[in-house]
């Protein structure tokens, strides 16, 4: 796919919403990404594009949230490498029926593929519905000498297509003031996504599903490593 003239936050979605899947923010796997890290030297042309400014129409790191807040088309969460990114919903599907297929988590967890540190997680995140992350470290009952198996477990639920980011929540105090930074919101896929996304993805066959999107990486990234690919489709 040619660069895109990315300006703005519309310029972003636009792209994104023709790409079907962008790493978050770096390729440094090698498959593709909208908005490089290091944005600011590599356009060859002039945008007011910038990172970490604050500016929610040129700074690609409150697009996340945006398009979280203001759509229902666009997914982002963990999903690449261990790292964010963006699935549309043309491409959900997809990513389902590669990677889960209609496996619920409970049978996963039944067939030993998700950790027990996951099911916590999912338990409390499937019984609320919606939770931000203070609260589910907390309901789930981590302590603070679990904070990496709690970190390990949240991102493989994401890859694995289980959990997904929604939004983000500012904490509130006791008195019922807010305070600190804000965040993240979590559900599952299926709420987040709805009934129909799934029967989608019931009818995709995983071989047609990695076929679909290693086509659409190339289409995207010509010099794509194929075994970079692989690692990208099925988490």
């Amino acid at each position: 796919m040619n660069q895109k003239v990315i300006s703005c936050y519309e310029d972003f979605v636009n792209a994104l919403l023709e790409a079907g899947f962008s790493m978050g923010g770096g390729n440094s796997e090698g498959i593709f990404s909208l908005i490089d890290w290091n944005w600011n030297e590599q356009p060859s042309y002039e945008t007011p594009v910038k990172w970490h400014t604050g500016d929610p129409e040129t700074d690609p790191w409150e697009w996340r949230m945006r398009v979280l807040d203001e759509r229902d088309d666009i997914g982002y969460g963990k999903f690449f490498f261990k790292k964010s990114g963006y699935i549309t919903r043309e491409w959900i599907p997809y990513f389902l029926a590669a990677r889960r297929g209609d496996m619920t988590f409970e049978e996963a967890y039944e067939d030993g593929l998700a950790s027990n540190y996951a099911k916590r997680i999912y338990s409390v995140v499937a019984e609320y519905e919606i939770l931000p992350l203070h609260a589910i470290k907390e309901l789930a009952g981590f302590g603070k000498e679990e904070k990496s198996a709690f970190d390990r477990a949240l991102t493989e639920l994401q890859m694995k297509m289980y959990l997904t980011m929604c939004g983000k929540k500012q904490k509130v105090s006791s008195n019922g003031e807010e305070y600190g930074w804000s965040s993240t919101v979590f559900c599952t896929t299926e709420r987040y996504w709805g009934e129909e996304i799934f029967k989608e993805s019931g009818k995709i066959e995983k071989a047609d599903a990695i076929r679909k999107i290693t086509e659409q990486v190339y289409k995207l990234n010509q010099e794509a490593e194929q075994k970079k690919i692989v690692k990208f489709i099925n988490g």
